[in-house]
């Protein structure tokens, strides 16, 4: 058999039904390559349609149910247990406004949280004024604080950036050939006029824009005036300070449940006690410090150079009304206004210095005083660590919630919480008169006042300055001393009625 075989195949004879199995191979293969894809083309199309289904599942209350609704009830079986997700709309973004860019302007804020957002929120009318384009503001990190966050690190900046798109074109960072040109030195740097009028930098800081491409504004604080700006650019300053500068949804969140903690036990006020160290040395104020703190304070003041003030009188200060309250004066206004002993008081500021001496007197008077630090634990702050301006956003958020707030020195924190709090409605905020304060304070503690008298005196002080509606106090020649735009944005309040209005005028 072997044999017969290889003489056919030397004889180059093939066996009978060789290439009739090669041809049904042949087909059988091209057969299975057919039948292969097509149950790819099968399989891949009911891949699609599951994951559209499985798309159109997922956008929730909005489409699911209108999808779902003609189905067949085999497919809305609640045996199949479907869970749709409910997706919030997204908010429409503003039109973008075209314009003809004259340039690129750079800030460097200086101070602390609420100083640089008074002064970012300046920065964005000026640059809207001046048709120029605004890089995201650069905050100070090397004032007392030394907090290292940037910009993005507290507020929303991809918020910040859309939610104003038609009034300015707002950049994370330089194109790149412009960041070059900064790089190699190639453009103009300097610290603006403080309080100046809109058109200081329609004359004066434009024309810089345009010849060099590139200004830098290296401070920002107070330098835009208070008043005589024409009313779009005050609404301009209330629009970024009130909507676009939102902070980060990781301090938004931590607010919400600080706030929603404190609710649960009734009404609470917010005690922005400005007693830290470094308001103390700044300041010179050493009221019921002893001596040894006396001298700490002194070393401390001289140590900052930019703290021009060094030799101070804090008693003559004091009597001025131009130092904080200490907490044993805060403790008897509180008494004296007749705040429930009850109430929850959550202290809005730093480190107490002094610490529990020095608070005794007000946690005898008010059992229930709280921080961020007792209703929260360590790993919820950890982040929050050695990033000053972060916590201060914190107590930003819950000052704003407050039922009343009590600022006890008018800083930057307290005018433009008190701002923001008559934006919301002209929420209770007690605007402490510290001047006359002391002097009744001085005359209860020397027997001069009973206590009655004492709290007579310090409600009848205080009858209108609960943040009720009024009018800004212009001082045109003097612009330090007037009224703080952020503390009374006026022009951009909901008024009552102008006789109504006249009445509450304080």
């Amino acid at each position: 058999m072997c044999r017969f075989e290889k003489s056919e195949k030397q004889m180059g004879f093939k066996p009978f039904g060789v290439g009739l199995e090669k041809s049904k191979n042949s087909s059988f293969m091209v057969s299975s390559r057919s039948r292969m894809k097509l149950w790819m083309i099968r399989a891949t199309t009911t891949i699609l349609l599951w994951t559209c289904l499985v798309q159109l599942t997922a956008l929730g209350e909005m489409w699911g149910p209108r999808v779902l609704k003609g189905w067949p009830s085999c497919f809305m079986d609640s045996h199949l247990d479907v869970k749709l997700v409910s997706v919030p709309p997204k908010i429409p973004l503003p039109p973008k406004r075209f314009y003809k860019n004259n340039g690129y302007l750079m800030v460097s804020c200086n101070g602390g949280l609420n100083q640089m957002r008074a002064a970012i929120c300046d920065m964005v009318a000026i640059a809207r004024y001046l048709n120029v384009t605004l890089i995201v503001p650069e905050l100070d990190k090397t004032s007392f604080w030394a907090d290292p966050s940037e910009f993005q690190d507290i507020f929303d900046v991809d918020h910040f950036i859309t939610s104003l798109r038609d009034q300015v074109r707002i950049l994370k960072e330089l194109p790149p050939r412009l960041k070059r040109r900064v790089e190699l030195g190639m453009f103009y740097s300097m610290p603006p006029i403080s309080w100046s009028h809109i058109s200081y930098y329609l004359h004066q800081i434009l024309p810089l824009i345009q010849k060099f491409k590139i200004v830098h504004l290296n401070k920002t604080d107070a330098r835009l005036a208070n008043n005589g700006l024409p009313l779009e650019i005050q609404k301009l300053r209330c629009r970024v300070n009130f909507s676009a500068l939102k902070f980060t949804p990781q301090i938004e969140d931590l607010g919400t449940r600080v706030v929603s903690l404190l609710k649960q036990n009734g009404p609470f006020l917010v005690l922005h006690l400005r007693y830290e160290m470094d308001m103390l040395a700044f300041s010179g104020c050493t009221q019921g410090c002893n001596d040894d703190e006396v001298e700490e304070l002194t070393r401390m003041r001289y140590a900052y150079p930019w703290w021009k003030e060094k030799v101070i009188n804090s008693e003559l200060k004091r009597k001025d009304g131009l130092c904080p309250l200490t907490p044993e004066e805060t403790a008897l206004t509180l008494r004296a206004l007749d705040i429930d002993r009850n109430i929850q008081i959550y202290i809005a500021a730093g480190e107490i210095y002094g610490g529990k001496r020095r608070m005794a007197s007000l946690a005898a008077s008010y059992p229930n005083l709280v921080r961020k630090e007792t209703l929260l634990g360590p790993s919820d702050l950890g982040f929050f660590q050695n990033h000053s301006s972060q916590m201060a956003a914190l107590d930003y958020l819950v000052s704003l919630e407050s039922d009343i707030f009590v600022p006890t020195y008018d800083g930057n924190m307290a005018k433009v919480v008190e701002g923001h709090r008559r934006f919301l409605g002209f929420k209770k905020t007690i605007l402490l008169d510290r001047k006359l304060l002391v002097d009744l304070i001085d005359q209860y503690n020397n027997g001069s006042l009973s206590w009655d008298e004492f709290s007579f005196s310090v409600k009848e002080v205080h009858a209108q300055r609960l943040g009720n509606p009024t009018r800004r106090v212009l001082i045109p020649d003097r612009p330090k001393e007037e009224d703080y735009f952020y503390a009374n944005p006026q022009e951009c309040l909901q008024q009552l009625p102008e006789d109504d209005m006249l009445l509450r005028l304080t």
